[in-house]
């Protein structure tokens, strides 16, 4: 995937800090908003007996097996073991490699991958890697299903512009909630050889959804408001980090640090802000932004996307703060201000900041579109007992929904006629966001950057700029899991360009 600029009907460099951050989460999915979800979100919320404030974890990095120099190498194994989440209590995770999260891959441009899929669990699995354009073959897909205890390689090269912040994770067919649920996802990191951020102190943090029972057993399903399970039974799950609780994460004062941000929950919208603190987005679902957007104080980060974050910390020395997550009102998406993270300043001297560049990496622009596609949403039932619809049909893996040609710039539409707020991830590329229509009333995207999944609010319409340039079928779904499992998802199929 080469980097190409976002078309720029609306400038934003004559917005202040403020109104930018409004018209970037507005941009995003909107303003927090009251109705139901607001309501169940004032339910106190579940306590599963976690420990809390331990030191925020180090993720564990896949090792490189590979013999050729430059090549990446490396091994998966998905499979139940026995954690000690909770005292006198063991809990059957499902991990890759037996961890929670999985091992962080770090890849680098252009090179070279093999990896080995073991999957050890009694059900069909893939991995998918999310927000990487390689061979549809090689995607994960729930067509391209990995049997239970039989292996599968994964083979491609990263391509070249594609540094950024992705994850992985199962693609397997109405069992992704269940999987995801009891830990099976992890971090993917691409770098570059120019990252024009690469001496910052770097953090991943990869945010997850668990949700125990009374004997410490993993429970799955809707954790949030976007089903009728989970209206019936609101916040069973704990919001954890680095697959932890409550963490501790300690810094030096005024030390500047690129946090790398996942929502790798199922179905849980995180609204992020650390107190006492604005801070600077850098990037987005596919690499780094052309410039820094600074001043800050919130974003709002939908199941599935990334955020790259820089934040100065506080000179205050052996002071606490809170990342936390708000809370989302959205469209039946409940939630309260919850704290995820704790930061502390340690009592050292205070660093200085660092200042950032003007320009971090330029974005080209995709051109016009010749086609215009349109993805209508819908819900032909409440919660989990009801299906799921784009354009009025349920996911069927041997149907066609929509045809491409590779190459092809295309606008879509994303129709958002349910209601409920649904974010929606296109496989294979990413695309640019064009603008909004909130109640009939178009509006241009205020955000220069890449995605491959964006919220769709619901009652409104998002228009996108996509392109695809690799044959094959591809997906396109929701990202609230449960959606996703109960048919919110369709077949793109990416025809070769005529010679």
């Amino acid at each position: 995937m080469r980097r190409r600029s976002f078309l720029n009907i609306a400038s934003t460099g004559a917005l202040s800090a403020l109104a930018l951050a409004q018209s970037v989460s507005a941009q995003m999915g909107g303003m927090p908003r009251g109705g139901m979800g607001a309501m169940m979100g004032r339910l106190p919320p579940f306590r599963s007996g976690l420990p809390t404030g331990l030191p925020l974890p180090h993720l564990g990095t896949l090792a490189n097996q590979s013999a050729v120099l430059g090549d990446f190498e490396g091994t998966l194994v998905a499979s139940p073991y026995n954690a000690s989440l909770v005292s006198d209590r063991t809990t059957e995770l499902w991990g890759y490699n037996g961890q929670y999260p999985g091992p962080v891959i770090e890849l680098r441009e252009g090179q070279r991958v093999a990896i080995t899929f073991a999957n050890r669990l009694d059900l069909e699995s893939t991995i998918h890697w999310h927000g990487l354009a390689v061979p549809a073959d090689q995607d994960g897909s729930p067509m391209d299903p990995v049997d239970p205890h039989t292996d599968r390689l994964y083979t491609f090269e990263v391509p070249i512009g594609s540094a950024g912040t992705y994850w992985y994770h199962p693609h397997a067919h109405e069992t992704n909630t269940l999987q995801v649920g009891h830990g099976l996802a992890a971090p993917l990191i691409v770098r570059s050889s120019d990252d024009p951020l690469q001496g910052l102190s770097e953090r991943t943090l990869m945010v997850t959804s668990l949700g125990l029972d009374s004997n410490a057993q993993v429970i799955t399903g809707s954790t949030s408001m976007s089903g009728m399970g989970a209206m019936m039974m609101p916040g069973m799950s704990e919001l954890l980090v680095n697959g932890r609780r409550l963490p501790v994460h300690t810094v030096t004062p005024g030390a500047t640090e690129r946090w790398r941000i996942i929502n790798a929950t199922a179905d849980r919208y995180l609204r992020l802000s650390l107190d006492g603190h604005y801070f600077a987005v850098v990037g987005t679902d596919g690499g780094l932004l052309d410039q820094p957007l600074p001043g800050l104080s919130e974003w709002l980060l939908a199941p599935a996307q990334r955020v790259e974050i820089v934040v100065s910390m506080n000179t205050r020395r052996s002071t606490r703060y809170a990342l936390r997550d708000l809370g989302y009102g959205g469209a039946m998406n409940g939630g309260s201000d919850i704290e995820l993270m704790t930061v502390q300043t340690s009592g050292a001297v205070a660093l200085a900041p660092v200042e950032l560049p003007r320009i971090l990496r330029p974005i080209v622009a995709l051109g016009p579109a010749t086609v215009q596609q349109q993805v209508a949403l819908s819900g032909a039932g409440m919660g989990m007992t009801g299906a799921f619809l784009i354009n009025g049909k349920r996911f069927d893996m041997d149907r066609v929904d929509l045809e491409t040609v590779v190459g092809r710039v295309e606008l879509w539409e994303i129709v958002n006629a349910s209601f409920m707020d649904h974010p929606i991830h296109i496989h294979g590329t990413q695309f640019q966001l064009v603008g909004r229509t909130v109640r009939g009333v178009p509006i241009a995207a205020a955000l220069p950057g890449w995605f491959d999944t964006v919220n769709v609010p619901a009652g409104e319409t998002v228009t996108i700029k996509t392109q695809q340039m690799l044959p094959g079928k591809r997906m396109f779904h929701c990202h609230l899991l449960p959606h996703e499992d109960a048919g919110m998802m369709a077949v793109l199929d990416v025809r070769a360009a005529a010679s």
